[in-house]
């Protein structure tokens, strides 16, 4: 088996928690799980966002800010890039696909150690990785990252589960974790690009509602000084801002250190921040009521933002 195998699954594809009567959200082409590999009693966040926009420094300190209120945190990185855990791990990690290359795609060789690394305060980190570009479904490498991880019992002994998804791109690898999560939390600047991708992540949420659980639970505003774009925005589609991280040279620092911000030296203004992923974990735990959003058209969206 190749790497080009990992996007022809085998077997009946069957939907996870599906919806009586209803297929996969609407033009849906993705690759439909298995229901023996949902993520069990965990809770499930997906983190989503434009590009380059800071979900993986989010996910990684959200991580370890659960981790702080005494939770047992798994992070799954869904970018073939695998960059997501560094911060937390000190290194770029080996992913599910070397792992499976290094036993010749026979899973059941593979321990836990071979996939699976502790990093900062005891979260512990699995980075998928991917297929190389335009040679297979990083969504289906997903799927077989969650299947591994209930195989080797590791979701049994987990309370926080979090995705943090690549781009606002539309394939497997998007929109996999959805199926997955009970809330898709959406890291956005103040700035039309972001709240523009903001809104297409809304749209496939909606769709992937009609026959999964996720639902969102609000907006993160990161990188900003002001979220009155952002705030407009939801007040329009019925959002919720669930946070508000300002663009500060230390969160900055933090990536070039590979640390996550519980590790930087204290300042003043590293201590509120501190203190509000503190607050954002301990909110999303508690359990948030899904929004009612409703995306706009993408005509809609241009004139909103004031487009000309």
């Amino acid at each position: 088996m190749t790497v080009l195998d990992l996007e022809r699954p085998r077997g009946p594809a069957v939907s996870a928690r599906p919806r009586p009567g209803r297929t996969d959200g609407d033009g849906s082409v993705q690759v439909k799980m298995d229901s023996r590999i949902d993520a069990g009693n965990a809770k499930v966040f997906a983190v989503y966002g434009k590009g380059g926009i800071g979900k993986s420094t989010t996910s990684s300190n959200l991580s370890v800010a659960f981790s702080k209120i005494g939770k047992r945190v798994l992070q799954i990185g869904c970018d073939p890039k695998h960059d997501s855990t560094f911060t937390l791990t000190k290194r770029l990690a080996p992913t599910v696909i070397d792992a499976l290359e290094a036993v010749d795609f026979h899973s059941e060789e593979l321990r836990t150690e071979d996939f699976v690394f502790e990093g900062y305060n005891g979260v512990m980190c699995v980075e998928a990785g991917g297929p190389p570009a335009g040679t297979g479904c990083g969504g289906y490498v997903v799927g077989q990252t969650v299947k591994l991880l209930k195989e080797h019992h590791l979701l049994e002994d987990t309370d926080v589960v979090i995705f943090d998804v690549l781009g606002d791109v539309v394939c497997g690898g998007f929109a996999s974790p959805l199926q997955h999560a009970e809330r898709a939390v959406i890291v956005a600047a103040n700035d039309f690009d972001s709240i523009f991708a903001m809104n297409r992540i809304v749209s496939a949420i909606e769709a992937k509602a009609k026959n999964y659980e996720v639902r969102v639970a609000g907006v993160i505003a990161n990188r900003s000084a002001a979220t009155d774009e952002i705030d407009r925005f939801a007040a329009a589609t019925g959002l919720r801002r669930l946070a508000h991280f300002r663009d500060l040279d230390e969160i900055r620092r933090s990536r070039l250190k590979k640390s996550t911000l519980f590790e930087m030296e204290e300042t003043p203004a590293l201590a509120q921040v501190k203190a509000d992923y503190i607050t954002l974990a301990e909110t999303l735990w508690a359990g948030v009521e899904p929004c009612p959003a409703k995306p706009m058209k993408d005509r809609e969206i241009f004139d909103f933002l004031g487009f000309d």
